[in-house]
């Protein structure tokens, strides 16, 4: 067989792949590309003839309305306190409780990781009344401490870093100490710099859990005052209708609609942004410890 007839029966798999990867990607970008273009449309076209789209008809009214009817400017803004705040205790406990798992040996460590991770098969809805309790005796309902504290150091985050952290030699560690550097330090220094990847991709799985976060806030910020994001969403169809007598379906679809897309832009920016360092991450998450 030829070099020619080789690369050819090489290409045919490759090609087939391709092209299964762009009929997945298209199916999977269709209906948030859909979403984003009837935005601009006006509400009744939306609803006569949800697949067309004329750039003649384009308008910002599904936005203006929008605007005017829904609190999402507040819903950002709590929705990014909780974010920094929350994601700030992420990133700096979750790699220190998974160093100490990773590269210490002391009595317990498996049965306290073992129980750290009986934590990932609960499901959400089952902490949520407990919690819920605990926030009521601290007074703490309605508050941002209520939205950052309860599962700001997660299960899944430590398991995580510690599968990234065990792949970091103990020669470095030991050679770190030899040369009188302290425990933390030696974390700082030489761990942080070598789990960069890993610190990346847990980075972009924490905003992207705090921002689509729904149940915990809907049931700890009952107020609309302390309303994320997600939870001003839920309620966008409730607060059209109240706000504007008379709206009908297709003016509170349209509504949603510009809502989503909103929502939808800052994790779509941080995807583009961080797409190499999530990708990387995930390599770096994927090394058995």
């Amino acid at each position: 067989m030829t070099a020619l007839g080789v690369r050819e029966r090489r290409a045919r798999p490759l090609l087939g792949s391709h092209a299964f990867l762009l009929v997945l990607t298209v199916a999977l970008l269709a209906p948030v590309a859909w979403a984003i273009l009837s935005s601009f449309k006006p509400a009744g076209e939306i609803i006569r003839n949800p697949l067309a789209f004329d750039p003649a008809t384009f308008t910002l009214a599904n936005f203006r309305g929008m605007f005017q009817d829904v609190p999402i400017g507040s819903g950002f803004l709590n929705t990014g306190i909780v974010l920094v705040a929350k994601g700030a205790i992420t990133m700096f406990c979750a790699p220190l409780a998974a160093y100490a798992f990773a590269k210490y040996r002391f009595a317990g460590r498996n049965l306290i990781f073992g129980a750290v991770l009986l934590t990932l098969m609960l499901p959400t809805i089952v902490l949520v009344i407990p919690l819920l309790l605990e926030m009521k005796e601290l007074g703490w309902v309605n508050t941002y401490q209520a939205l950052i504290l309860p599962g700001s150091v997660d299960a899944f985050a430590i398991f995580w870093m510690r599968q990234v952290i065990a792949a970091v030699p103990d020669e470095l560690l030991d050679a770190a100490r030899v040369d009188g550097c302290g425990e933390f330090g030696i974390f700082r220094r030489v761990v942080v710099p070598a789990i960069r990847p890993g610190l990346a991709g847990l980075g972009v799985l924490t905003i992207m859990n705090i921002y689509n976060d729904f149940v915990w806030p809907v049931v700890a910020a009952s107020s609309s005052r302390m309303a994320t994001l997600q939870v001003v969403l839920s309620t966008l169809a409730q607060n059209i209708s109240g706000n504007r007598v008379g709206s009908d379906y297709a003016t509170i679809t349209g509504e949603l609609l510009a809502a989503a897309s909103i929502a939808l832009v800052p994790l779509l920016i941080l995807f583009i942004v961080l797409q190499k360092h999530f990708i990387n991450g995930i390599l770096a998450g994927s090394v058995k410890g």
